[in-house]
Protein backbone atom coordinates (compact mmCIF):
# COMPACT_ATOMS: atom_id res chain seq x y z
CA UNK A 1 0.00 0.00 0.00
CA UNK A 2 1.04 3.49 -0.81
CA UNK A 3 2.48 6.19 1.74
CA UNK A 4 -0.65 8.16 0.56
CA UNK A 5 -3.26 5.60 0.85
CA UNK A 6 -1.85 4.40 4.31
CA UNK A 7 -1.81 7.76 6.08
CA UNK A 8 -5.59 8.41 4.57
CA UNK A 9 -6.56 4.94 6.07
CA UNK A 10 -5.01 5.91 9.30
CA UNK A 11 -6.98 9.14 9.14
CA UNK A 12 -10.18 7.40 8.75
CA UNK A 13 -10.91 6.77 12.13
CA UNK A 14 -11.63 9.25 14.38
CA UNK A 15 -10.27 8.21 17.46
CA UNK A 16 -6.89 8.29 15.58
CA UNK A 17 -7.93 12.10 14.87
CA UNK A 18 -8.58 13.30 18.40
CA UNK A 19 -5.06 11.47 19.53
CA UNK A 20 -3.31 13.88 16.55
CA UNK A 21 -5.27 16.77 17.61
CA UNK A 22 -3.91 16.19 21.31
CA UNK A 23 -0.50 15.65 20.45
CA UNK A 24 -0.95 19.14 18.83
CA UNK A 25 -0.04 21.08 22.19
CA UNK A 26 2.00 18.43 23.82
CA UNK A 27 3.65 15.25 23.93
CA UNK A 28 1.82 12.67 25.95
CA UNK A 29 2.17 9.11 27.52
CA UNK A 30 -0.23 6.84 26.68
CA UNK A 31 -1.69 6.78 30.10
CA UNK A 32 -2.18 10.20 29.72
CA UNK A 33 -4.09 10.15 26.03
CA UNK A 34 -5.81 6.90 28.16
CA UNK A 35 -7.09 10.03 30.80
CA UNK A 36 -7.79 12.11 28.43
CA UNK A 37 -9.92 9.71 25.92
CA UNK A 38 -11.69 7.48 28.31
CA UNK A 39 -10.28 4.89 26.43
CA UNK A 40 -8.84 1.58 27.30
CA UNK A 41 -4.78 1.46 27.10
CA UNK A 42 -4.31 -0.99 24.39
CA UNK A 43 -7.04 0.31 22.18
CA UNK A 44 -4.74 3.57 22.72
CA UNK A 45 -1.41 1.77 21.86
CA UNK A 46 -2.65 0.60 18.75
CA UNK A 47 -3.76 3.80 17.39
CA UNK A 48 -0.30 5.34 17.73
CA UNK A 49 1.59 2.44 16.24
CA UNK A 50 -0.98 3.06 13.21
CA UNK A 51 -0.20 6.42 13.64
CA UNK A 52 3.64 5.71 13.81
CA UNK A 53 3.77 3.38 11.01
CA UNK A 54 2.28 6.26 8.47
CA UNK A 55 4.95 8.51 10.73
CA UNK A 56 2.36 10.75 11.94
CA UNK A 57 3.79 10.77 15.45
CA UNK A 58 7.04 10.10 17.47
CA UNK A 59 7.88 8.20 20.04
CA UNK A 60 10.66 8.70 22.82
CA UNK A 61 11.15 6.63 26.22
CA UNK A 62 11.52 7.80 29.46
CA UNK A 63 12.00 5.49 31.84
CA UNK A 64 9.24 3.37 31.98
CA UNK A 65 6.86 5.67 30.20
CA UNK A 66 6.85 5.85 26.18
CA UNK A 67 5.81 9.86 24.80
CA UNK A 68 4.46 10.06 22.14
CA UNK A 69 4.28 13.38 19.87
CA UNK A 70 3.84 14.56 16.44
CA UNK A 71 6.69 13.91 13.81
CA UNK A 72 8.36 17.36 14.43
CA UNK A 73 10.34 16.82 10.60
CA UNK A 74 7.00 16.08 8.97
CA UNK A 75 7.23 17.86 5.64
CA UNK A 76 5.08 17.71 2.18
CA UNK A 77 2.34 15.33 2.30
CA UNK A 78 2.70 13.84 5.98
CA UNK A 79 2.53 17.49 7.34
CA UNK A 80 -0.35 18.81 5.58
CA UNK A 81 -2.25 15.30 6.88
CA UNK A 82 -1.50 15.91 10.46
CA UNK A 83 -3.32 19.65 9.92
CA UNK A 84 -6.22 18.08 7.83
CA UNK A 85 -6.18 15.52 10.49
CA UNK A 86 -6.62 18.39 13.30
CA UNK A 87 -9.18 20.27 11.28
CA UNK A 88 -11.15 16.92 10.94
CA UNK A 89 -10.80 16.38 15.15
CA UNK A 90 -12.24 20.04 15.44
CA UNK A 91 -15.28 18.95 14.20
CA UNK A 92 -16.00 15.88 16.31
CA UNK A 93 -18.26 16.03 19.47
CA UNK A 94 -15.94 14.82 21.55
CA UNK A 95 -13.30 17.44 20.98
CA UNK A 96 -14.04 20.03 23.63
CA UNK A 97 -14.23 17.42 26.48
CA UNK A 98 -10.76 16.42 25.15
CA UNK A 99 -9.38 20.05 25.32
CA UNK A 100 -10.83 20.44 28.67
CA UNK A 101 -9.03 17.33 29.66
CA UNK A 102 -5.67 17.62 27.97
CA UNK A 103 -5.53 20.90 29.77
CA UNK A 104 -6.33 19.39 33.60
CA UNK A 105 -3.66 16.67 32.72
CA UNK A 106 -1.05 19.12 31.73
CA UNK A 107 -1.96 21.37 34.59
CA UNK A 108 -1.46 18.43 37.18
CA UNK A 109 1.96 17.33 35.07
CA UNK A 110 3.38 20.80 36.04
CA UNK A 111 2.14 20.32 39.99
CA UNK A 112 3.71 16.69 39.93
CA UNK A 113 7.22 18.87 38.71
CA UNK A 114 6.88 20.98 40.95
CA UNK A 115 6.05 18.75 44.02
CA UNK A 116 8.97 16.61 42.43
CA UNK A 117 11.12 19.90 43.39
CA UNK A 118 9.76 20.42 46.80
CA UNK A 119 10.42 17.03 47.43
CA UNK A 120 14.10 17.14 46.22
CA UNK A 121 14.44 20.52 48.21
CA UNK A 122 13.36 19.34 51.59
CA UNK A 123 15.41 16.94 52.06
CA UNK A 124 17.48 18.61 50.59
CA UNK A 125 19.60 20.16 54.17
CA UNK A 126 18.51 16.44 55.84
CA UNK A 127 20.53 13.99 53.10
CA UNK A 128 23.97 14.82 53.86
CA UNK A 129 26.82 15.91 50.66
CA UNK A 130 29.59 17.19 51.37
CA UNK A 131 29.90 20.60 50.92
CA UNK A 132 26.32 20.68 49.78
CA UNK A 133 24.37 23.61 51.80
CA UNK A 134 21.88 26.13 51.41
CA UNK A 135 24.63 28.44 52.76
CA UNK A 136 26.69 27.72 49.69
CA UNK A 137 23.85 27.95 47.25
CA UNK A 138 23.21 31.55 48.65
CA UNK A 139 26.89 32.60 47.84
CA UNK A 140 27.17 31.14 44.86
CA UNK A 141 23.73 32.96 43.83
CA UNK A 142 25.41 36.30 45.07
CA UNK A 143 28.00 36.40 42.81
CA UNK A 144 25.73 36.45 39.89
CA UNK A 145 24.58 40.05 41.34
CA UNK A 146 25.63 42.76 39.14
CA UNK A 147 26.65 46.17 40.87
CA UNK A 148 23.24 47.12 41.89
CA UNK A 149 21.47 49.58 43.62
CA UNK A 150 18.36 48.19 45.72
CA UNK A 151 15.34 49.42 47.61
CA UNK A 152 14.86 46.39 50.36
CA UNK A 153 11.09 47.38 51.12
CA UNK A 154 9.35 46.04 54.85
CA UNK A 155 13.15 44.99 55.56
CA UNK A 156 12.59 44.52 59.07
CA UNK A 157 15.82 43.64 60.74
CA UNK A 158 17.83 43.45 57.43
CA UNK A 159 18.93 39.54 56.90
CA UNK A 160 17.85 39.77 53.24
CA UNK A 161 19.58 43.96 52.66
CA UNK A 162 23.08 42.02 54.64
CA UNK A 163 23.31 39.49 51.86
CA UNK A 164 22.55 41.92 49.31
CA UNK A 165 24.81 44.50 50.59
CA UNK A 166 28.09 42.11 50.53
CA UNK A 167 27.67 42.21 46.53
CA UNK A 168 25.45 45.06 45.59
CA UNK A 169 26.61 48.63 44.88
CA UNK A 170 24.47 50.16 47.14
CA UNK A 171 21.64 48.84 49.94
CA UNK A 172 18.71 51.11 51.16
CA UNK A 173 16.26 49.24 53.77
CA UNK A 174 13.29 50.31 54.77
CA UNK A 175 10.96 49.98 57.66
CA UNK A 176 8.83 51.61 59.86
CA UNK A 177 9.70 50.72 63.05
CA UNK A 178 11.84 53.00 64.69
CA UNK A 179 13.59 50.10 66.44
CA UNK A 180 14.13 47.82 64.14
CA UNK A 181 15.99 50.64 61.87
CA UNK A 182 18.17 51.16 64.99
CA UNK A 183 18.75 47.85 65.29
CA UNK A 184 19.80 46.84 61.87
CA UNK A 185 21.97 50.17 61.35
CA UNK A 186 23.78 48.93 64.54
CA UNK A 187 24.60 45.73 62.96
CA UNK A 188 25.34 46.95 59.89
CA UNK A 189 27.80 49.27 61.08
CA UNK A 190 29.60 46.39 63.17
CA UNK A 191 29.33 44.46 60.21
CA UNK A 192 31.27 47.02 58.11
CA UNK A 193 28.85 47.44 55.37
CA UNK A 194 29.04 50.75 54.66
CA UNK A 195 27.03 50.35 51.82
CA UNK A 196 23.89 49.31 53.88
CA UNK A 197 21.74 52.24 54.86
CA UNK A 198 18.88 52.01 57.36
CA UNK A 199 15.81 54.31 57.00
CA UNK A 200 12.54 54.70 58.75
CA UNK A 201 9.45 54.86 56.46
CA UNK A 202 6.52 53.22 55.18
CA UNK A 203 5.93 51.00 52.10
CA UNK A 204 3.18 53.61 50.70
CA UNK A 205 5.83 56.55 51.00
CA UNK A 206 9.09 54.76 51.16
CA UNK A 207 11.95 57.74 51.95
CA UNK A 208 14.03 57.42 48.75
CA UNK A 209 14.20 59.59 45.63
CA UNK A 210 12.65 58.57 42.21
CA UNK A 211 14.37 56.75 40.10
CA UNK A 212 17.27 56.12 42.10
CA UNK A 213 17.30 52.44 42.29
CA UNK A 214 17.54 49.36 40.04
CA UNK A 215 15.60 46.75 41.99
CA UNK A 216 13.47 46.96 44.65
CA UNK A 217 12.23 44.03 46.49
CA UNK A 218 9.14 43.30 49.18
CA UNK A 219 10.05 40.00 50.71
CA UNK A 220 7.07 39.18 52.85
CA UNK A 221 6.15 42.77 53.15
CA UNK A 222 3.15 43.71 51.26
CA UNK A 223 0.53 41.37 53.12
CA UNK A 224 1.48 44.10 55.85
CA UNK A 225 0.79 47.28 53.84
CA UNK A 226 -2.33 49.26 54.23
CA UNK A 227 -2.68 49.87 50.64
CA UNK A 228 -0.89 46.90 48.80
CA UNK A 229 -1.71 48.08 45.35
CA UNK A 230 -0.48 51.98 46.57
CA UNK A 231 2.68 50.45 47.85
CA UNK A 232 3.05 49.34 44.54
CA UNK A 233 2.58 51.83 43.07
CA UNK A 234 4.81 53.67 45.11
CA UNK A 235 7.49 50.85 44.44
CA UNK A 236 7.46 51.87 40.74
CA UNK A 237 8.30 55.40 41.00
CA UNK A 238 11.57 54.51 43.11
CA UNK A 239 13.06 52.25 39.98
CA UNK A 240 15.13 53.99 37.01
CA UNK A 241 13.80 53.05 33.53
CA UNK A 242 14.21 49.62 32.91
CA UNK A 243 14.76 48.78 36.80
CA UNK A 244 12.75 45.73 38.70
CA UNK A 245 10.67 44.82 41.06
CA UNK A 246 10.78 41.53 43.11
CA UNK A 247 8.03 40.46 45.57
CA UNK A 248 8.06 37.48 47.83
CA UNK A 249 4.44 36.87 49.49
CA UNK A 250 1.80 34.91 50.50
CA UNK A 251 -0.33 33.41 48.20
CA UNK A 252 -4.15 33.75 49.77
CA UNK A 253 -4.86 31.50 52.46
CA UNK A 254 -7.81 31.58 54.87
CA UNK A 255 -5.44 31.25 58.28
CA UNK A 256 -6.95 33.63 59.80
CA UNK A 257 -4.61 33.69 63.02
CA UNK A 258 -2.05 34.80 61.28
CA UNK A 259 -3.28 38.51 61.68
CA UNK A 260 -2.87 37.70 65.91
CA UNK A 261 -0.04 35.53 65.51
CA UNK A 262 2.20 37.51 62.88
CA UNK A 263 0.08 41.20 62.48
CA UNK A 264 -0.29 40.28 58.97
CA UNK A 265 -3.17 42.75 57.55
CA UNK A 266 -3.78 40.60 54.89
CA UNK A 267 -4.35 36.89 54.19
CA UNK A 268 -2.05 36.42 51.55
CA UNK A 269 -2.54 37.45 47.61
CA UNK A 270 -4.43 35.34 44.74
CA UNK A 271 -2.00 35.93 41.80
CA UNK A 272 -4.73 37.83 39.57
CA UNK A 273 -4.33 40.71 42.53
CA UNK A 274 -0.69 40.88 41.93
CA UNK A 275 -1.57 40.82 38.23
CA UNK A 276 -3.66 43.29 38.17
CA UNK A 277 -1.29 45.74 40.35
CA UNK A 278 2.01 45.41 39.03
CA UNK A 279 0.26 46.33 35.40
CA UNK A 280 -1.92 49.03 36.95
CA UNK A 281 1.65 50.29 38.59
CA UNK A 282 2.94 50.31 34.81
CA UNK A 283 4.70 47.41 35.09
CA UNK A 284 5.82 44.73 31.70
CA UNK A 285 7.25 41.33 31.75
CA UNK A 286 5.28 40.61 34.51
CA UNK A 287 6.03 36.85 35.75
CA UNK A 288 3.82 35.01 39.29
CA UNK A 289 4.55 31.74 40.04
CA UNK A 290 3.94 29.51 43.21
CA UNK A 291 7.69 28.25 44.37
CA UNK A 292 6.91 26.63 47.18
CA UNK A 293 4.89 24.81 49.35
CA UNK A 294 4.71 24.11 53.39
CA UNK A 295 4.12 20.44 54.05
CA UNK A 296 2.98 21.32 57.74
CA UNK A 297 -0.57 22.98 58.39
CA UNK A 298 -1.32 25.57 57.67
CA UNK A 299 0.47 24.87 54.20
CA UNK A 300 1.73 27.97 53.63
CA UNK A 301 2.52 28.82 49.29
CA UNK A 302 4.87 31.38 48.60
CA UNK A 303 4.40 33.31 45.62
CA UNK A 304 7.45 35.14 43.62
CA UNK A 305 6.34 37.97 41.32
CA UNK A 306 8.60 40.33 39.16
CA UNK A 307 7.83 43.12 36.64
CA UNK A 308 10.16 45.74 34.39
CA UNK A 309 9.48 49.50 34.73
Amino acid sequence: MSPTLKSLRALSDATRLRIVALLERDELSVNELQEITRLGQSRISTHLGLLADCELVKSRREGKRTFYKLNPDAAGTIAEFIQLAIRGARELGEHSSDQINLKRVLARRREQAQVFFNQVAGRFDRVYGPGRSWQAFGHLLLRILPPLTVADLGAGEGLLSELLARRCKKVIAVDNSEKIVEFGAAKAKKNGLKNLEFRLGDLQNPPIEPASVDLVILSQALHHAEDPAAALMSAAKLLKPRGQILILDLLAHKFDDARRLYGDRWLGFAESDLQRWLEAAGFKKIEINVVAHEEQPPHFQTVLAGGER
